[in-house]
């Protein structure tokens, strides 16, 4: 039941995904976000000084997000350099820290977090973090980079959960998850937070058969 549940959320939140520029959305950019989307960093340094750095596309996204969706970093620096705003959100409430979260990009991410783009931004239309995209999703390299750079370990989003219940309930139980849960662990997320029913996270590892998991999170002392 408690996995149905979780898996219900999930679909409900992949209506609300971060959406990427399309080929047409790119084939269609001028100016900023078509140099954005191609890395053309020259051209940047010369548009920025007549274009607007913050001008938004039909979704929100700002030159610097479609160049962070790009993983053009050269771009993104250029982009920052010309005064655009690294913690800019897109319609759906994401930043460049978590678009590339979700992606499992490490050098993107580790670029967005040296522009100023914070890790303790609240993000998404389910007031998450960048810590609990990349939790849910088993990205255990994001993960620890988002730790060092000082991510909110117990933020709690409009579903109830955190980064490390995340991790249990739209995680498999594999190693990718266990990992992801255990360098949460080790970073001293609270493992006796629970969600918002009362339930902690070693009843939801038991409930949905992860052994490993519940394991480590007794080892931790969980209840």
């Amino acid at each position: 039941m408690l996995k149905a549940l979780a898996l219900a959320a999930l679909c409900a939140a992949s209506a609300h995904a971060q959406v990427a520029p399309t080929p047409a959305e790119i084939a269609a950019y001028s100016g900023l976000f078509a140099a954005a989307a191609q890395g053309d960093a020259a051209a940047i340094a010369k548009l920025a000084a007549r274009d607007d750095v913050e001008a938004r596309d039909s979704r929100g996204r700002t030159p610097l997000i479609v160049a962070a969706f790009a993983k053009q970093r050269g771009a993104m620096r250029a982009l920052a350099a010309a005064g655009a705003d690294p913690n800019a959100l897109d319609a759906d409430r994401y930043d460049m820290v978590t678009i590339a979260a979700v992606a499992d990009d490490v050098p993107t991410l580790e670029a967005a977090l040296a522009l100023g783009n914070r890790a303790t931004n609240v993000t998404s239309r389910y007031d998450g973090t960048a810590l609990i995209a990349a939790a849910h999703l088993g990205h255990v390299e994001v993960v620890r980079v988002l730790i060092r750079a000082g991510a909110p370990l117990d933020h709690v989003n409009n579903l109830g959960w955190t980064a490390l219940i995340e991790s249990i309930v739209l995680g498999d139980g594999g190693p990718r998850h266990t990992a992801t849960l255990a360098a949460l662990v080790d970073a001293g997320a609270n493992v006796n937070l629970p969600d918002r029913n009362g339930t902690t996270p070693l009843h939801l590892a038991q409930a949905n058969g992860y052994r490993e998991m519940a394991e480590l999170l007794q080892h931790a002392g969980a209840r």
